[in-house]
């Protein structure tokens, strides 16, 4: 299965709307080509918490070269908070019932399931760190997951039977990683809430909203550098449900993805890196030549370096020599 990463519930901002034709005959065409090959399509839906008036303060900075694209990134995620506070309920209202009618454009459009991406604004309403509401969606846990809960209630009102995943970020203290979604010890009361509410999966990794080289880490991570660096989430998450599990984090060994799937630690092995210095992996381990992969090395010099620096998406490993 391919997940479609940042789908936007908005007809406005970044990225190709679903609510657009353009957009539409976009992800309707991208179906097709996954369909004719035997796989399955998931749009990950999430509606963006930057405040772009905020944004905008800093691009003079940013363009002048005072100040680089990750401290641009970091003053965004600080304004996180205080944009979501400032929401009205009603608001909030129409941002949740959102979720729905891009999850019924989705289906119409070919996408066999959806991802509720538990990030973005979603994870900033779920972090005690960022929300600081005092009406009926901030305060106690139960209010502050009333947004992911309401989102996922809005696809299922719409479409009783599509599968719905569930991005479900959690955030460390002591050492601190990450300040959107939830800590471990909120897990056992969040996690059947969305239950509830209709998911049937969850996708499980670390909160974001930090530096981006926490949840996209490096092998020299001091926290984060080993293969399956994120499969401790998953193994907190299988403690509070009986729910298919999604692990991610620095995968690359079919053998280490095998055992963990074996031992049931997780139900799917999820991976981008890898399968950007190589798309043949899956082949390669069908066709029982796994020695051939090119394993990712997780330098992040350029899938994410080249994301950072605007040349796009790219490997050492292109052209068949490192860079």
């Amino acid at each position: 299965m391919i997940i479609v990463g940042d789908v936007s519930t908005s007809k406005r901002g970044f990225g190709l709307s679903l609510a657009s034709k353009r957009g539409f005959a976009y992800y309707r065409r991208l179906a097709d080509a996954v369909h004719g090959e035997g796989c399955k399509l998931c749009a990950q839906l999430y509606r963006s918490d930057m405040d772009m008036k905020a944004m905008a303060r800093h691009l003079p900075a940013l363009l002048s070269k005072k100040i680089t694209a990750q401290q641009l990134r970091a003053l965004c995620n600080e304004a996180a908070g205080a944009y979501i506070i400032s929401l009205s309920a009603d608001t909030v209202r129409e941002i949740t019932a959102s979720f729905g009618d891009a999850a019924e454009l989705a289906q119409q459009a070919g996408f066999d399931l959806v991802q509720i991406h538990g990030d973005r604004m979603c994870g900033s309403f779920s972090s005690s760190l960022y929300n600081r509401r005092q009406d009926a969606y901030g305060g106690p846990l139960e209010n502050r997951a009333r947004f992911a809960v309401e989102a996922v209630r809005a696809v299922r009102r719409r479409l009783p039977h599509i599968p719905i995943d569930f991005k479900l970020v959690v955030r460390l203290e002591n050492p601190h990683y990450g300040n959107a979604g939830v800590t471990p010890e909120e897990l056992p009361r969040f996690v059947p809430l969305l239950e509830q509410a209709g998911v049937t999966s969850f996708h499980v990794t670390l909160a974001n909203h930090s530096n981006l080289a926490d949840t996209i880490p490096p092998a020299t991570h001091p926290a984060f550098g080993a293969e399956g660096c994120f499969l401790p989430f998953c193994d907190a998450v299988r403690r509070v449900t009986s729910l298919p599990v999604c692990g991610v984090g620095g995968l690359c060994s079919p053998d280490f993805i095998e055992r963990q799937l074996s031992a049931g630690r997780i139900d799917c092995a999820a991976m981008s890196r890898q399968l950007i210095a190589d798309p043949q992996w899956m082949n390669k381990i069908l066709s029982g030549r796994p020695e051939t992969i090119h394993r990712c090395v997780r330098c992040n010099r350029e899938c994410l370096g080249g994301i950072q620096a605007h040349r796009g998406v790219h490997c050492i490993y292109e052209k068949g020599k490192e860079k």
